[in-house]
């Protein structure tokens, strides 16, 4: 079978870049095209660079930039990856998706979309199904997407718990990068030495998308989770990584052994699949009480495809009936384009593609 031809939008903004990266030499997709606004048509991707941290293939670099247009988009390539803000995705990716792509959004615009599936594929795959559904669009195309950065985060060690034990009550606060408000960033005279406790409508999505992830889809209906779930959320001077800690209360209280075994163990729904971007270990638990950090642990995964696509946990405590934990996790990769990738993955294998 030859590779998937593939679209990367919003491809010189910083998650358009950690598409065009995780894309490079992959063994299902195959570049076809790179779109951005009508200001860099024509530029080399070399000329628009922002990731500093992975060295793209020169060929990769001599790709030139075309202006988006849906007509293009769809000429040719069957999936769309998108990393153009959401006020513009709205639109742009119904359309596609009318037009026969298949849409996978970083957006936030079709999130709640009562068919479009919110989607961690260790977390909710049977979700997936839901593109079956999405009878607005009968060419063949659809949308996925993959949930806000601070909920990606967080949903792996809580699908863990609440398999397990139950949740019933999730506290949430973040320490979120710079790199989350997308490039360049909060202005630098407001970030360093600063910590700045408000990102505008960051609460609302924490505490709505993790209840869609860990709900069912049954009967063409999303049946959201019933636990209670609080969320605050600060910008601190940190590039990349996503810092969280959470209280969390159970139905059942388990010895505190008996709860890490549970999160270490997790493996999610993809025995079998063989995602080649699915890390080895979804969680990984770390026993130090300095970690997690940012520094080091926000590209943490295996085999080399899926680094940045894990999500470390720390810190594991009980006080009495409640649970405290840090979690962490890559914001661009993880949070960002990794989680996209992963789900257009799992609908190659789910036979959707």
């Amino acid at each position: 079978m030859g590779k998937i031809s593939v679209a990367v939008l919003g491809a010189t903004g910083m998650i358009g870049q950690r598409f065009i990266q995780l894309l490079e030499d992959h063994p299902y997709f195959e570049l076809g095209g790179l779109y951005a606004s009508e200001r860099s048509d024509g530029k080399k991707l070399s000329d628009v660079l922002k990731v500093r941290d992975h060295r793209f293939q020169d060929e990769t670099l001599e790709m030139r930039i075309e202006t988006l247009t849906n007509k293009a988009v769809a000429n040719g390539n069957r999936i769309a990856f998108s990393g153009i803000p959401s006020e513009m995705a709205k639109e742009t990716e119904a359309e596609l998706a009318d037009l026969g792509v298949a849409v996978f959004s970083n957006a936030g615009s079709h999130r709640m979309r009562p068919d479009v599936p919110l989607l961690i594929p260790e977390v909710n795959p049977e979700h997936i199904m839901a593109v079956r559904d999405q009878s607005t669009f009968p060419n063949g195309g659809f949308i996925v997407t993959n949930a806000n950065c601070s909920t990606t985060g967080i949903a792996p060690p809580l699908k863990a718990l609440d398999e397990s034990y139950g949740l019933q009550f999730v506290s949430v606060s973040t320490y979120q990068a710079l790199s989350g408000a997308g490039y360049p960033g909060v202005p630098s005279l407001d970030a360093v030495g600063n910590v700045i406790p408000y990102i505008g409508g960051e609460e609302e999505k924490m505490e709505t998308e993790i209840l869609k992830m860990l709900g069912e889809y049954q009967n063409g209906k999303f049946i959201y989770s019933q636990f209670t779930m609080l969320a605050n959320c600060a910008r601190v001077p940190v590039i990349d990584g996503h810092l969280e800690s959470m209280v969390v209360k159970m139905r059942e209280a388990p010895e505190l052994d008996d709860l890490i075994e549970t999160l270490s163990g997790f493996k999610g729904h993809l025995q079998g699949l063989k995602l080649p971007t699915a890390p080895e270990r979804p969680i990984i638990v770390r026993s130090e009480n300095n970690r997690p950090q940012p520094a080091l642990d926000a590209f943490a995964g295996e085999p080399s495809r899926a680094r940045g696509m894990a999500v470390t946990v720390g810190r594991v405590r009980r006080n009495e009936d409640y649970y405290k934990l840090f979690a962490l996790s890559h914001n661009t990769l993880r949070g960002g384009a990794g989680g996209s990738v992963i789900n257009a993955e799992l609908a190659l294998a789910k036979k959707l593609l």
